[in-house]
């Protein structure tokens, strides 16, 4: 659902920028200070896993089209609605200057869109399934429902920021017609891998998962270490050798926009898009997925490897000057 730039105007995507960037300033500051020593090595390699999901386009049955995990329902249920925003925005961030995965200047859009429903509406979803305890039952349901809800909005709202920019021809009602049902086909898959992800969490280690009830490490199955392990390992693989098996057809987007246009992309002919265009071909250092020039296979899981890594360490850096910015606020406020 990464949107390009073509279909954005300057003006909606400054204000995406700024409804995305308020929402992050607010993250930070309500993000958890007493327990960021476990909560940032957890995200740097949630994070990384999403990356490499979100490599594996999954084909629709019956429609020529495809699609991808956006994780922020997945991120959520482990690290809470605000730490999984700022996860989300590592991630997209990697992915739009380093693989020109979505525009630069939709990139505002795209946080929105792909992080800030699937991170705070899927709070509220987990957080009402998982009152009374957290069980396989409730954690399937809140991740079908979960996914489903958040990809609906996140689909809405891509058609309401075209629509809303007046520059493209694709007719409203059309463009609705088209990007809800697939989107919901998507949901569905992405639910259930983001349930079996967390059924696998909760009993390795259930007091990993968000809203989870302390319990005595003693009867944790396994360590935060070696949980971490295991999910940097399925990170490894799923960057490095299953997207190998990724799908060729559109994504729900590109999909979208083939059925009304012809064609899976756009042309962006502004100047500011132009401008943006020109910043993110020199940032893209492995462009599609893949080492530049290159369109071998190996290419591709080393490409997948590199942006696994860089998300990781991007996330944890992130976390780590969060940190440091509220350690030092905090020896300089007064006291009283």
């Amino acid at each position: 659902m990464h949107m390009a730039d073509a279909l954005l105007a300057p003006g909606v995507a400054g204000i995406m920028y700024a409804c995305s960037t308020a929402a992050a300033g607010h993250s930070i500051q309500k993000l958890d200070k007493d327990k960021e020593d476990q909560l940032v090595p957890v995200m740097g390699v949630m994070g990384a896993f999403v990356f490499a999901a979100q490599m594996i386009n999954f084909t629709i049955p019956g429609t020529g089209s495809s699609g991808h995990l956006c994780g922020g329902m997945l991120l959520t249920a482990v690290v809470g609605p605000y730490a999984a925003f700022l996860t989300m925005i590592g991630v997209l961030l990697i992915q739009c200057l380093l693989f020109a995965d979505g525009g630069l200047m939709a990139l505002g859009a795209n946080v929105w869109n792909m992080a800030f429903y699937g991170c705070f509406v899927g709070a509220l979803i987990w957080r009402a399934f998982m009152r009374k305890g957290i069980t396989r039952k409730k954690i399937i349901a809140a991740s079908l429902l979960g996914c489903v809800l958040t990809l609906q909005l996140g689909a809405f709202s891509v058609t309401l920021e075209t629509l809303a920019s007046g520059i493209t021809e694709l007719p409203f009602t059309a463009f609705l017609a088209v990007m809800q049902p697939i989107h919901l086909a998507i949901g569905l898959v992405e639910g259930a891998v983001t349930a079996a992800v967390l059924v696998f969490l909760q009993e390795a280690r259930p007091s990993l998962l968000w809203q989870a009830e302390s319990a005595d490490s003693q009867k944790q199955p396994m360590t935060l270490r070696g949980v971490l392990g295991v999910m940097a390992v399925l990170a490894a693989v799923t960057a490095g050798l299953l997207s190998l098996f990724a799908s060729a057809f559109p994504d729900g987007l590109e999909w979208s926009l083939q059925r009304l246009t012809g064609s899976t992309e756009l042309e962006a002919t502004g100047s500011v898009q132009a401008f943006f265009a020109r910043i993110q071909s020199l940032t893209a250092l492995l462009p599609d997925y893949n080492l530049a020039g290159s369109e071998s296979a190996a290419g591709g899981s080393a490409a997948g490897l590199i942006g696994a890594a860089v998300v990781l360490a991007a996330v944890v850096l992130l976390g780590k000057i969060i940190k440091k910015a509220a350690h030092r606020n905090g020896s300089t406020a007064p006291r009283h």
